[in-house]
């Protein structure tokens, strides 16, 4: 996964204008969805070749100094926990104050690099005062500012310096990844236990109880896989807003490294908006996705829907989603919990699919016969040739007169043939569409 820089310090020193500046135009993940977080955002980017997340933890604090010391300590153990590095923002206009020391006292008592970002430093005065945060106890002091740009390229050539090199264990570098997504309390811990038979995750009813991800190996049926938990954060998080920052944090970089994402719902509390988002998030990144509707034996039989109906509600929640397997388990009870390895194998032998070049043309002749590709300003459409240019995930090419006046309903078309011919369940497909 990616390295992750947090911005942390007490408000109103920049934090989030400074976060702003680190991302720029390059922001890829920015949430300020109900729900999720208040005023929170995380994002990507990358310095001399180096990709690293960086989270802004500014979010909501109130006014009362013992509340907002409290916040201010739980988003600073938070930061730490999932953190690579920390950038301790301070501002040399007001100087030092009992909230950065609060801060630095946190910080000083874990093992993580931290650096001193002394923002405001908008002229030589201030970059002269700055000398004063030593006194925090900290080696590295980095004068900026945040609204100029001032002294940013110096900081990040260091952050890039300390960030940990990404490696990949060689033991699970070919074996694919199954990630467990979804909402807190949808059973992913259970499942998890279920299929590995032993108690590498802690169960529990609380939100937010499991500390990391945790990536497991399982084999079944002759098969490797290695499966990546993506529940919450250790029970001492009691902020709401946190936890739900953090897992959502997690739940992207989980995604980004996996081969299928595995969305697990409740039975008994149906699809919402962070479940449509997350599932979004993996097709935006071309990986495998199966839906697993958990607890199923819970649902009252008098609200008992089948499970055709209730994949409808989910297709029409999510219409261009509509080739997503959907499949009911029970993990406590163990029920169908294999069903789950065994519809990701699918999905990812779907993946791996190659249509041969003569085969894909002979297909697509047959399909544009079938309902011939309109006129643009007068002028008719062709595709001339079209193939399979990468597979895992799989990508087609084709090649047209005017790739820029396809209309998007017959690209839409073209997705379904594809899918009625040749399946690709549960893999989003790429058609890239170029002039012949």
């Amino acid at each position: 996964m990616l390295p992750v820089v947090s911005i942390v310090g007490r408000p109103n020193v920049g934090k989030s204008t400074f976060f702003n500046r680190l991302i720029g135009k390059r922001k890829a993940i920015v949430h300020d969805e109900y729900g999720v977080t208040r005023d929170r955002h995380y994002g990507e980017t990358y310095w001399n070749g180096v990709d690293f997340t960086v989270i802004d933890t500014g979010g909501y604090l109130p006014d009362e100094m013992d509340v907002m010391i409290q916040g201010i300590r739980e988003q600073v153990h938070i930061a730490l926990e999932e953190s690579d590095l920390i950038l301790f923002v301070v501002d040399t206009e007001s100087g030092i104050n009992t909230l950065d020391k609060s801060v630095a006292s946190l910080l000083r008592s874990e093992d993580k690099p931290v650096l001193i970002v002394a923002n405001k430093a908008d002229n030589e005065e201030r970059r002269l005062n700055s000398s004063e945060f030593y006194e925090l106890g900290f080696e590295e002091i980095f004068p900026v500012s945040s609204i100029s740009g001032t002294g940013t390229g110096e900081l990040l050539d260091r952050v890039v310096e300390l960030l940990p090199e990404k490696e990949e264990d060689p033991v699970t570098k070919d074996i694919p990844k199954l990630a467990f997504i979804g909402r807190p309390n949808v059973g992913k811990s259970s499942l998890f236990n279920a299929l590995l038979n032993d108690d590498r995750s802690i169960v529990t009813e609380i939100a937010g109880t499991t500390r990391d991800s945790i990536d497991s190996l399982l084999e079944y049926e002759g098969k490797e896989y290695v499966l990546v938990d993506t529940a919450g954060l250790r029970k001492r998080t009691k902020v709401k807003e946190n936890i739900e920052f953090y897992s959502t944090v997690r739940t992207d970089r989980a995604i980004r490294e996996c081969d299928v994402a595995v969305l697990l719902l409740d039975s008994m509390r149906g699809f919402d908006a962070q479940d449509k988002r997350v599932l979004k998030e993996a097709e935006r990144f071309n990986k495998g996705l199966v839906i697993v509707l958990n607890k199923w034996d819970l649902v009252p039989e008098k609200d008992t829907m089948t499970v055709r109906e209730f994949e409808n509600y989910i297709y029409e929640s999510v219409p261009m989603l509509d080739y997503v397997p959907i499949i009911t388990i029970s993990a406590l009870n163990k029920k169908r919990i294999h069903k789950v390895i065994e519809t990701a194998d699918m999905v990812l032998e779907q993946r791996n699919k190659q249509i041969s070049t003569s085969e894909f043309n002979n297909f697509l002749e047959q399909t544009l016969k079938e309902k011939p590709l309109p006129m643009k300003r007068g002028k008719q459409l062709k595709i001339q040739y079209a193939s399979q240019v990468q597979s895992n995930p799989p990508v087609f090419k084709f090649f047209m007169n005017s790739p820029h006046d396809l209309p998007a309903n017959y690209r839409r078309f073209l997705e379904n043939k594809i899918r009625e011919r040749y399946e690709f369940t549960g893999v989003p497909i790429t058609m890239v569409f170029r002039q012949k």
